[in-house]
């Protein structure tokens, strides 16, 4: 692959979005550490993710943008070299530059020029554009930027293998576009840092770029044996005053004014910088000037006392759902799509309104006619003797009996090892998943004609509680599950903490992530109410909590404004687009690794995917291939037939819940049936009679 792809061919655009760049980052983030406290001499050195590179004491911000870029690049080099080669060559930069160091002005900089009369020290930067101007500042950066390259890396040949790959591979189209100031200092770029061979570039360059190309080589090759960016300064003036004797950058009229004067410099710098930069990975802090003072300075944001600024913890918010996004799992589909999964747990603080809704849900299960005691009915001795089916004795167990010499003489002993360890108890999991989004909070008819209220969030969480009380009766796994499409909540939130969190988030990402904001904030959601390994007196109050919530959603959301901290974010309902078929398929994997033998996946929802219908059907078709039962239940919308084959619509909440609670019922006894246990139970409970009525007779 490496000898003939390139990185271009090889990822596809998906996969260069920036979630996908983070997570690769954060595979090799432990070793990119390391060399950076190497580089450092500091073991407590901090590295991480921010939305703009930095430079701090004790610490470095590594711009994910940076690394995108890298994936940009056509290169025969795989994904994950880049991920690791681009972020060590961010640290290197970050760790190696500092110019702030201030000294005189050297006299030997003005090549014969009268030097100003002052010789006050001043930092490098400054004395090198009053030398210069814009053009040697350009200069410097590019010689520096691979002469940080060239020691930085030195002992890590694997990443600077990939980087010279990606340099090699953009030498000749850039030479083609550069000016001869740009095709001069790419040459110095390469040269430097060791990735090109001199002939070759004399073959790309202009004859007389390639001229001049001789006549700079022995400076470049100092720059290699620089100590110091001070000297480096001084050989970039020498290699510029190089490119005006050989017509590369252009002379000062004898009568030019200061306007006129910044404007060549100006357009010398931007020729230079033009061409390096379709070679070189960009680093922020070597890029140019505007660069290294953005990166160095971005602390002074913070306040005085140390306090973070709005700017920095909107950065440190939008870093965050960054680093979320490109944690989270993805999700493929039948199709072959892919997406990424915000899963967590459901906001635990929806118990502070646990008491509540379960006085709430005594009142709907009345008015509701939704029964709350024995809800397994008739199943409930038919898994009681599921439960006895394993317990057997004498022969069928293998006990050892006074027999036990004739049955081995039979040569029975196999066969009495085989029955013993055939499996007859079956196991059974159930799986929920309810539709999370605002519609479901919306007012609607009671029946029909009647009065509109915002029941059906709040009949799918009764149907769910009256389910749960159903697989807790008879002993079975079973997890309740949200699904919507919109900013993520954590399980920790309130609905301060949510409210903040989002605004800080979705306003750092518009500005470092520009379009693909709405798709790191608006993400599709799995909030795991109820974990198929918790138990369910646990999960009581939170499923409470959230009856409450959507039983009186206007009640809930007063008493959030009121004390919003404390308060479930219940801002976390939006009108959002949700994306169906990846929750069913999630939902459907972690029923699936139970190992139950009879598998239950009920889907309630008040309208179709927002994705695609076909992968939505083929979803629940591959699903009902492995061996899940999928129950398709829509409120009040038919559509759900489309990619259900075992589906119902209702419209009223009482039919709601009964439709999810008899439908799970219905699953279960026909598993029985097909297995012959509701048959065996039948015939137990005649023979039982008749036992009965003999012993009557005899009386």
């Amino acid at each position: 692959m490496r000898a003939h792809s390139t990185l271009h061919e090889i990822l596809p655009p998906e996969e260069r979005a920036i979630e996908h760049v983070v997570a690769r980052y954060q595979r090799v983030a432990p070793a990119v550490t390391r060399v950076a406290r190497n580089l450092a001499g500091d073991e407590e050195l901090l590295v991480r993710l921010g939305s703009s590179a930095s430079a701090r004491h004790r610490e470095i911000v590594l711009d994910p943008g940076v690394f995108q870029a890298a994936y940009m690049r056509r290169a025969p080099v795989t994904p994950g070299e880049v991920a690791l080669a681009s972020a060590l060559h961010e640290v290197v930069h970050l760790v190696s530059t500092d110019l702030e160091e201030q000294r005189p002005i050297p006299s030997s900089w003005f090549q014969g020029r009268e030097a100003p009369e002052s010789d006050a020290p001043v930092d490098l930067l400054t004395a090198l554009a009053e030398a210069g101007g814009a053009a040697a500042v350009s200069m410097f950066f590019a010689l520096e930027d691979g002469r940080q390259e060239l020691t930085g890396m030195a002992s890590y040949p694997g990443a600077r293998s990939v980087l010279t790959d990606m340099y090699q591979s953009s030498i000749r189209s850039a030479m083609e576009a550069a000016k001869p100031l740009g095709q001069l200092a790419i040459s110095g770029f390469a040269l430097v840092g060791e990735h090109v061979e001199r002939e070759t570039l004399e073959k790309a360059a202009q004859p007389r770029v390639a001229v001049a190309l001789a006549d700079a080589t022995p400076f470049f090759e100092a720059v290699k044996e620089a100590e110091d960016a001070w000297e480096v300064a001084t050989l970039a003036l020498q290699i510029l005053e190089v490119a005006k004797l050989h017509g590369l950058a252009s002379e000062a009229p004898s009568n030019e004014s200061a306007p006129e004067k910044k404007n060549r410099e100006e357009l010398d710098s931007q020729a230079l910088e033009d061409g390096v930069d379709q070679v070189r990975l960009l680093s922020p802090i070597v890029h140019n000037l505007d660069g290294y003072e953005r990166t160095r300075q971005i602390e002074q944001r913070a306040g005085a006392d140390g306090e973070k600024g709005p700017s920095d913890v909107a950065d440190d918010a939008a870093t965050d759902q960054l680093l979320r996004v490109s944690q989270a799992p993805t999700v493929f589909l039948p199709t072959g799509q892919g997406g990424r999964l915000m899963v967590s747990g459901f906001p635990e603080r929806f118990r502070r309104f646990g008491a509540a809704g379960r006085e709430t849900l005594i009142e709907a299960a009345s008015a509701w006619g939704v029964a709350q005691r024995h809800v397994s009915g008739e199943l409930f001795p038919l898994f009681a003797a599921n439960q006895r089916r394993g317990l057997r004795s004498g022969y069928d167990a293998g006990d050892i009996s006074p027999h036990a010499p004739l049955f081995l003489g039979a040569g029975l002993y196999q066969r009495m090892y085989e029955r013993r360890a055939l499996r007859s108890r079956r196991s059974y999991a159930v799986s929920l998943l309810i539709d999370g989004s605002a519609s479901m909070l919306q007012p609607r008819p009671l029946s029909l004609g009647s009065r509109t209220a915002p029941w059906g969030l709040a009949a799918a969480t009764l149907g769910a509680w009256t389910l749960a009380r159903l697989c807790d009766e008879l002993q079975i796994d079973f997890e309740v599950a949200l699904f919507n499409r919109s900013f993520s909540a954590r399980p920790d939130d309130s609905e301060w903490s949510f409210s903040r969190r989002k605004s800080q988030a979705t306003g750092g990402l518009r500005r470092s992530q520009g379009q693909a904001a709405d798709r790191l904030t608006n993400t599709i959601n799995h909030y795991l109410v109820k974990p198929f390994n918790s138990r369910w007196r646990t999960s009581e109050d939170l499923l409470a909590g959230l009856f409450y919530s959507a039983a009186h959603p206007t009640r809930a959301a007063a008493e959030a404004r009121k004390a919003p901290q404390e308060s479930p974010p219940v801002g976390m309902f939006e009108k959002a687009a949700n994306v169906d078929e990846f929750n069913l398929s999630y939902a459907a994997e972690r029923l699936s690794r139970l190992g139950a033998t009879v598998r239950v996946l009920v889907v309630l929802a008040d309208g179709m995917t927002r994705g695609s219908l076909e992968s939505l059907a083929r979803s629940v078709d591959s699903v009902e291939h492995s061996g899940t039962t999928v129950l398709g239940i829509g409120i009040g919308d038919d559509t759900v037939q489309m990619a259900y084959g075992r589906h119902q619509v209702v419209e009223r909440p009482d039919a709601l819940a009964a439709a999810m609670v008899d439908g799970v019922r219905g699953a279960l006894r026909r598993s029985l049936a097909l297995s012959g246990l509701d048959e065996w139970w039948t015939r137990a409970a005649t023979r039982e009679r008749m036992t009965t009525w003999k012993e009557q007779a005899g009386a």
